[in-house]
């Protein structure tokens, strides 16, 4: 089961869900995933992209799907909420580096 991350939008004080780990929502509901989470990139990339595979390609889009939601989500200015060590490992699951703390 993936690990839930709220986030927080310092700038529009939205607060946003993404997730760590395995994404079984994306192996049984396929695309409606990133529709339902308004993620209208990858909801066109895995439309696609499993169109023109059958579905195959869903198989791999479960295993990618999380780590590239959460990403998008900390690269357009979320921030997770909890310890310094969750948000530490939360950036470094996303695989970008964590923004210094403005003084």
């Amino acid at each position: 089961m993936a690990q839930q991350v709220n986030l927080t939008n310092k700038n529009t004080n939205q607060i946003r869900q993404g997730h760590m780990g395995f994404s079984w929502t994306t192996l049984f509901f396929s695309v409606f995933v990133a529709l339902f989470r308004s993620d209208w990139k990858w909801f066109f990339i895995m439309l696609l992209v499993n169109i023109v595979t059958a579905g195959l390609a869903n198989l791999v889009f479960c295993f990618i799907y999380n780590k590239a939601h959460l990403k998008s989500l900390l690269q357009d200015g979320y921030t997770p909420e909890g310890s310094e060590e969750f948000a530490t490992s939360v950036y470094a699951y996303a695989g970008i580096p964590k923004p210094k703390l403005e003084e």
